[in-house]
């Protein structure tokens, strides 16, 4: 198989895109994150702050409507009201993952791309968790703010992410049977995680 592409979907805290860029420099294959917000915006025409708004996170009005809207692919036309809608703006992202799968391997970080990319045979998802007491210390070292604060912040975020991915997918976030593989980083570390997804990329592929 030519190309090979691991999708990552993480609890904040976890580690799961340091894994992940860290995966990527082993195999010496590009980590796609927050680029994919960019690529989106050349791509549709789209400002990049509206994408970076809504980067896995919905509005208010959409999860108080409790609305759910299952990607399926379709774009918005640009002569449409809905074109830089949240949804549309999913849409073009989706379609920026889908590229990326076909042109190259290489590592996606969030942004449902394990749902996005279902079907593609040479895909690899991958949830990375980790124990609230985890989560804390490893958001404290990158943040300025006081413990009960931090943990605020982390139910916020994984909120988020579950509300969008449930939006975008009609599935729990954090249900193992979506991924093929679910790894306690807090109980393996960063670099044993690496090495188990490795690991099962070889049984997998070769």
């Amino acid at each position: 198989m030519e190309n090979i592409v691991i999708t990552i979907a993480r609890q904040y805290g976890s580690g799961g895109k340091t894994i992940g860029e860290m995966l990527a420099r082993d195999l010496g294959i590009h980590c796609y994150n927050r680029e994919i917000l960019k690529m989106a915006s050349e791509d549709s025409g789209i400002s990049e702050k509206l994408f970076g708004k809504s980067d896995e996170r919905l509005d208010i009005g959409l999860l108080q409507k409790l609305t759910k809207k299952v990607y399926s692919g379709d774009l918005i036309n640009p002569e449409s009201d809905g074109f830089v809608s949240k949804d549309n703006l999913f849409n073009y992202q989706a379609k920026i993952i889908k590229q990326l799968a076909r042109q190259e391997s290489c590592v996606i970080i969030g942004r449902c791309a394990d749902f996005v990319l279902r079907n593609f045979d040479n895909v690899t998802s991958v949830f990375v968790h980790a124990d609230r007491e985890f989560c804390l210390e490893q958001a404290m070292l990158r943040n300025s703010m006081t413990p009960k604060e931090m943990e605020k912040y982390i139910t916020k975020v994984d909120k988020y992410r579950g509300d969008f991915y449930r939006h975008y997918t009609g599935r729990d976030w954090s249900d193992a049977r979506n991924y093929d593989l679910c790894l306690n980083s807090g109980k393996l570390g960063f670099e044993k995680c690496v090495e188990e997804i490795k690991s099962y990329l070889k049984i997998r592929y070769e």
